[in-house]
């Protein structure tokens, strides 16, 4: 190989390599441009939207760790509330996911939706997916409220309903939800604000 034909093919490996660099910033930023747009269309505060993150993910270590394969438990912040669903094997796992929750500092409530039976499906999964993201489609098309008030959680085809809203968007986003096909129930775990 002649020598500009090496220098050549050296810039084009390192302008390749260099490229998927570039590109590999761009989720990073373009996910922290979007949950800074969350968090400026929330009620919540900057500082609450951060600790209700901080919350699930410290929550969600203590229950991969202390309540084995057998048990599938999701865990929902919201302005230090949180909401705890999916399934255990026993009525101690389900009293230990909420003592777990619990032992995090600066939660306010645990509500502990927990069921007992065997792991949900991934089909169920999918569905209680497609649920949620129909429910927040919904809102948008609606325009009753705006939609990022609103926390949607689905699990089991039954839809929960968190955030801090006035009662006419409450009972707005309780209708718009209990209307769409495939959900079984609406739970409203709302703050109410004047």
């Amino acid at each position: 190989m002649h020598l500009n034909t090496k220098k050549i093919a050296l810039c084009l490996i390192l302008s390749a390599t260099l490229a998927t660099q570039f590109t590999a910033c761009v989720p990073v930023v373009v996910g922290g441009a979007a949950a800074g747009g969350a968090m400026a269309a929330d009620r919540r505060t900057s500082g609450i939207y951060v600790e209700d993150e901080n919350i699930e993910l410290k929550a969600l270590k203590l229950m991969e760790t202390n309540l084995g394969e057998q048990a599938h438990v999701n865990v929902t912040s919201y302005n230090r509330n949180v909401l705890l669903t999916g399934e255990v094997p026993t009525a101690e796992s389900k009293a230990k996911a909420e003592t777990l929750v619990k032992q995090i500092t600066n939660t306010r409530n645990i509500t502990n939706e927990i069921a007992i039976s065997p792991k949900s499906t991934i089909g169920s999964r999918s569905n209680d997916g497609y649920l949620t993201a129909k429910v927040k489609a919904r809102f948008v098309t609606e325009n009753k409220f705006p939609a990022n008030y609103v926390k949607v959680v689905t699990e089991n085809s039954v839809v929960y309903l968190i955030g801090i809203v006035t009662k006419a968007e409450a009972e707005a986003a309780a209708e718009i939800a209990r209307n769409i096909n495939g959900v079984t129930k609406v739970v409203k775990l709302f703050e109410y604000t004047p």
